[in-house]
């Protein structure tokens, strides 16, 4: 009897698993963020590397890894020049990468990207090319007649780990005249301010100042799990795209238009007119009543809030209001309801919430603020 109730519980889990693949849905590893109005969220990893340049893993395996992750869109940017597995797998065809993970993700819900690396030294250092028609026309010794391909291809063309210790000693990112020069002759277009486990401030503050994209990415070499403790409850950076529709031209046209947010280490980092919608589009007020006691109704409300995207949102009450169970931080943790008892001091019908939003950053060291409306439910 035990054995037969073991063997179809275990037929049971095997069966539920295979439901749960075959949906696309990995219980506790997708990245998950509402749309904002006017726009579709697409999660995009737009940096990754395989075996064939000086990755560890075949362009196949980092598309599993996607669709595990739910992403809507990857990039495998090899090396254009940097070729050191090349004795063992070499492969004149630069765009080899692109086709084998297009034809892995053939039956997927994903939108792979063809894309390259150009390394070269710092000045420019290396830059990612994506959305690209043929890889092998940048493999060029000259810098210069590279970007100016990559142009000609209509690619959209980022700055990789500007704050990379082994092209920034002190590990900050600075403009040079030639990254001034291509973005003069729009042959560069963005900036990571994330490169798998690093955030520059700098990078971020370049962003702003000479109106790039602001770009994150996991730059993954070996196995994602590895690398982030996925199965721990990490995550990889990913880049948050906000476009009209999933398409590569829509996804093309919002990265060109700056339209992104980057999620890195539970933190979001983008451009206000983007991160507030985003903040409020992951915000809803369940519920609103004030608590009654054997002595009557009391001036104490119970307010729950709920998180709807992926991201735990740490706020620092700067309300006129203090709470009855919090100090001034509150953290509202991913696709969970938060209860704030709330001392409004007085049988308020509706009042506001005032918070500082210190887990999201718009620019160094400054965080938006929001302002959340309660309206106590009718009895």
């Amino acid at each position: 009897m035990k054995r037969t109730l073991l063997f179809s519980v275990l037929i049971g889990l095997i069966f539920s698993v295979s439901a749960q693949k075959q949906d696309g849905y990995y219980p506790g590893r997708t990245i998950d963020f509402p749309d904002i109005p006017g726009y579709v969220t697409l999660i995009a990893d737009l940096h990754t590397h395989t075996a064939l340049s000086d990755g560890y893993v075949w362009p196949n395996i980092r598309i599993e890894e996607a669709v595990r992750d739910s992403l809507d869109a990857i990039s495998i940017t090899d090396h254009i020049e940097y070729q050191p597995h090349s004795h063992d797998i070499p492969h004149p065809d630069r765009n080899r990468s692109f086709e084998i993970a297009s034809e892995a993700a053939k039956n997927q819900p994903l939108i792979v990207i063809n894309g390259a690396e150009i390394t070269r030294n710092m000045p420019p250092g290396h830059c990612n090319a994506i959305f690209l028609e043929d890889v092998n026309k940048l493999n060029i010794s000259d810098s210069v007649k590279a970007f100016k391909e990559a142009k000609k291809q209509g690619a959209f063309v980022f700055w990789n780990h500007p704050n990379w210790e082994a092209q920034a000693i002190d590990g900050v990112a600075k403009m040079k005249d030639f990254h001034k020069k291509l973005i003069k002759k729009e042959m560069l277009h963005g900036i990571e301010v994330v490169n798998d486990v690093t955030y520059s401030d700098e990078a971020l503050q370049i962003a702003l100042d000479y109106d790039l994209t602001i770009m994150g990415t996991s730059d993954i070499h070996g196995l994602v799990d590895w690398q982030y403790d996925v199965p721990t409850g990490g995550h990889r950076p990913v880049t948050l795209v906000f476009a009209k529709e999933k398409s590569e031209a829509s996804l093309k046209e919002a990265l060109f238009n700056k339209r992104t947010i980057v999620f890195f280490n539970n933190m979001l980092i983008g451009r206000e007119e983007y991160l507030v919608p985003l903040i409020y589009a992951s915000l809803e007020v369940k519920g609103a009543k004030y608590i009654n006691t054997w002595a009557g109704k009391t001036n104490v409300a119970i307010v729950q809030i709920e998180n709807k995207s992926d991201s735990p949102l740490i706020l620092k009450n700067t309300s006129n209001f203090n709470f009855h169970d919090h100090g001034e931080i509150v953290v509202l943790k991913p696709h969970f309801v938060t209860e704030l008892r709330v001392k409004p001091l007085e049988n308020l019908k509706e009042f506001e919430l005032n918070f500082e939003v210190i887990s999201t950053v718009t620019a160094p060291k400054t965080h938006p603020e929001i302002t959340i409306k309660v309206i106590i439910d009718k009895e």
